[in-house]
C-alpha cells in the first residue's frame, strides 16, 4: 500500500467529511487501482478519517442550513453519491422539524411576494415549482402557500 497515498487521503478526509465515492475518484486520482481502492477506504475507516453516517449527517446539516435545501434534494443529492439509506435517514435525522417549518414558510412568503403583480394562478404555481424545485415537499408546500394566501398578514 503506497503511505504517500495514504497520507494524502488522510488530508483529504480530515479537511471536511468525505464519502466513500468522493475518496475512490480521489483513489483514482492518486493513482491507485482495484484492491489498493478498497484497502485505502479500509483503512481511512478504521483511523475514523471516513465515516458515511458523520458524512450524510453533516451534509444534510450544512445543504438545510446554507442553502436551505428540502429533504427530496438532500436525499437525491446522496443518493447521486451512492450514500446507503440507513445514512441518509440518519442524515436527514439532523433536520429539525420546526425549523425545516419555519424555512419553508419564509421560502413561500419571500418567493410569493417577489411574484407580486403577477396573475393569482400563476403566482401560486411558480412558487410552488420554486419550492419543489428546492427539495420541499410538494404537499408542505402546498399547505405552506396557503397559509401565506389565507393569512397575507
Amino acid at each position: 500500500m503506497n503511505t504517500a497515498a495514504l497520507q494524502k487521503l488522510r488530508h483529504y478526509c480530515a479537511y471536511q467529511e468525505r464519502c466513500h465515492s468522493e475518496v475512490e475518484h480521489k483513489c483514482r486520482e492518486l493513482g491507485l487501482r482495484g484492491e489498493e481502492i478498497g484497502e485505502a477506504i479500509a483503512a481511512l475507516i478504521g483511523d475514523n478519517f471516513l465515516n458515511e453516517e458523520r458524512f450524510a449527517k453533516a451534509f444534510a446539516g450544512g445543504k438545510f442550513r446554507t442553502r436551505q435545501w428540502g429533504r427530496r434534494k438532500i436525499t437525491l443529492e446522496l443518493q447521486q453519491r451512492q450514500v446507503s439509506a440507513y445514512c441518509i435517514k440518519k442524515g436527514l435525522q439532523e433536520i429539525d422539524e420546526d425549523d425545516y417549518r419555519r424555512v419553508l414558510q419564509q421560502q413561500a412568503a419571500k418567493k410569493y411576494a417577489s411574484l407580486q403583480g403577477q396573475h393569482p394562478v400563476k403566482q401560486k404555481l411558480k412558487t410552488i415549482q420554486y419550492l419543489v424545485q428546492k427539495g420541499f415537499e410538494p404537499a408542505l408546500a402546498q399547505a405552506a402557500l396557503e397559509e401565506i394566501v389565507n393569512d397575507p398578514s
